[in-house]
C-alpha cells in the first residue's frame, strides 16, 4: 500500500491461542501442526495476520506468559522446525505472523533469574529488582508484589505471579539481551510482536509507593531505543503494545 495508507490499517488480525485451537496428534492439547493444518481455513476467512499467543518453553503458571526460554518452543506445542514451517506457510499465502512477547518479566525458571538469585554478588543480580525492604506495591494478581527469597534474604518484585519476576529495564545489559532476542526472531521471519504489558517495563527510579507501575517517565525513551536497536531499517513490520491503565492523554 501507499505511504498514506499502510497495509496494517485494513489488515485482519486473528488471534490464535494454540493450546485450544487445533490438536494434530490427539493428545488433547492444541499445537503448531494443528495451526498449520488449518491455514487454508484462516486464509478463506480473510485473515491477514496470525497473532500467536505464547508458545515458548514455560512452566505454564500464567498460560505461557511466564517464559523460561525466549528462543525456543515448548515441546507441548511442537518444535522450532514446526514454527519455521508455520512462518513459511503463512508467507506463502501472503499472510504474516505476529508473536506474543513478554519482556516485563520472565519465569522464575528462566536461567537469568536462576543465576540472579544465587547471591547478591552474582553478575546477573541486577537483571531483576531486589530489595531488602519491599515497598507497598500490590500484584495485579492480588497480594504483595514482592516475594521473600530465602537464598539471599532479599525480596524480588513480581507485578504478576510470584513465578514471574520483573526484569530490571534500567540495566542496559537486560535491554541489550532483549533486543538481541527480538532481532533473532525477526531474522527468522517473524513479522512483528504483540508486546505484553509493555508500559510496565519503565518503572519510576526508586520504586516510590505513590507512583504505581505503568507510569514510568522513561517509557518513551525505552521504546525509542527498542525501535533503533530492533525495528529500524526493517520494512512492513507490525508491532502492538498492550498498555494497561494508560489513556490517550
Amino acid at each position: 500500500m501507499s505511504d498514506d495508507h499502510p497495509w496494517w490499517r485494513t489488515a485482519v488480525v486473528y488471534q490464535v491461542y494454540p493450546r485450544s485451537f487445533a490438536d494434530s496428534d490427539g493428545d488433547g492439547i492444541g499445537d503448531l501442526r494443528g495451526i498449520i493444518d488449518r491455514l487454508d481455513h484462516l486464509e478463506d476467512l480473510g485473515v491477514d495476520v496470525l497473532w500467536l499467543s505464547p508458545v515458548y518453553p514455560s512452566p505454564q503458571h500464567d498460560n505461557g506468559y511466564d517464559i523460561s526460554d525466549y528462543t525456543g518452543v515448548d515441546p507441548v506445542f511442537g518444535t522450532l522446525a514446526d514454527l519455521d514451517e508455520l512462518i513459511a506457510s503463512l508467507h506463502a499465502r501472503g499472510m504474516r505472523l505476529l508473536m506474543d512477547l513478554v519482556v516485563n518479566h520472565t519465569s522464575d525458571e528462566h536461567p537469568w533469574f536462576q543465576q540472579s538469585r544465587r547471591s547478591r554478588d552474582d553478575p546477573k543480580r541486577d537483571w531483576y529488582l531486589w530489595r531488602e525492604q519491599p515497598n507497598a506495591w500490590q500484584s495485579f494478581f492480588s497480594g504483595p508484589a514482592w516475594t521473600y527469597d530465602v537464598a539471599t534474604g532479599d525480596h524480588y518484585l513480581h507485578l504478576f505471579a510470584p513465578q514471574q519476576p520483573d526484569l530490571n529495564w534500567d540495566n542496559p545489559e537486560v535491554r541489550a539481551a532483549i533486543h538481541r532476542m527480538m532481532r533473532w526472531w525477526l531474522d527468522r521471519g517473524v513479522d512483528g510482536f504483540r508486546m505484553d504489558v509493555i508500559n510496565l517495563v519503565a518503572k519510576e527510579p526508586g520504586l516510590p509507593d505513590e507512583r504505581p507501575p505503568g507510569h514510568g517517565a522513561r517509557l518513551h525513551e525505552v521504546l525509542q531505543e527498542m525501535h533503533r536497536e530492533v525495528f529500524a531499517g526493517r520494512e512492513d513490520l507490525l508491532t502492538v503494545g498492550e498498555m494497561p491503565g494508560v489513556t490517550v492523554e
